[in-house]
């Protein structure tokens, strides 16, 4: 009787060492496939040194020309997105078409350093974006060419505020989030 629980607890500690061991090889040949996955060179990298060597100098030298073009294309910054954290609120007087205006923002900008230029430059920005929504009046926001000339007038006000203090206009376009009237 003893002999054949020895013989189970054999055969069920064999069983959970191969189980173990799948387990780890199949972790090892993920973590393999993973490395190899983003540290292999990309293929096109390979082609270009094949080419290289297979041309003449002034072949060369023009491919380098391309080659550095490229490289500022590569530079260039990427489109980013900025949500002025709070809404712009804006009471009209009365007899408006409306009482109050809400509206949020985010603002389409080239490259990450304008995402910092709008944080710094924001009490600015806000201040000119309501002088902005003041000036089209309630009347003229209840339509859609009066919001589209209110974007452009935003869009144009926040460019100019990034010129003025951070050296360039990077934004792209302006959108509305938010957009209420009561």
């Amino acid at each position: 009787m003893a002999e054949a629980q020895g013989k189970d607890e054999g055969k069920k500690s064999s069983k959970k060492m191969i189980v173990i061991i799948a387990a780890v090889v199949l972790v090892l040949a993920g973590a393999g496939g993973g490395a190899y996955f983003f540290l292999n060179k990309p293929a096109d990298a390979e082609h270009k040194e094949d080419g290289d060597a297979k041309h003449g100098k002034e072949e060369h030298k023009e491919e380098a020309g391309h080659e550095e073009e490229a490289d500022h294309e590569k530079v260039a910054e990427p489109d980013v997105y900025y949500d002025l954290p709070t809404p712009l609120l804006v009471n009209f007087p009365a007899g408006s078409g409306a009482k109050v205006i809400r509206i949020s923002l985010t603002i389409l900008m080239k490259g990450e350093a304008s995402k910092d230029a709008m944080k710094k430059h924001e009490p600015m920005i806000r201040n000119n974006l309501l002088m902005a929504i003041s000036a089209i009046g309630a009347e003229k926001a209840k339509t859609l060419e009066g919001k589209q000339e209110l974007k452009a007038m935003m869009q144009a006000e926040i460019g100019k505020v990034l010129e003025k203090m951070a050296g360039k206009n990077t934004v792209k376009d302006v959108y509305f989030t938010e957009f209420v009237m009561q």
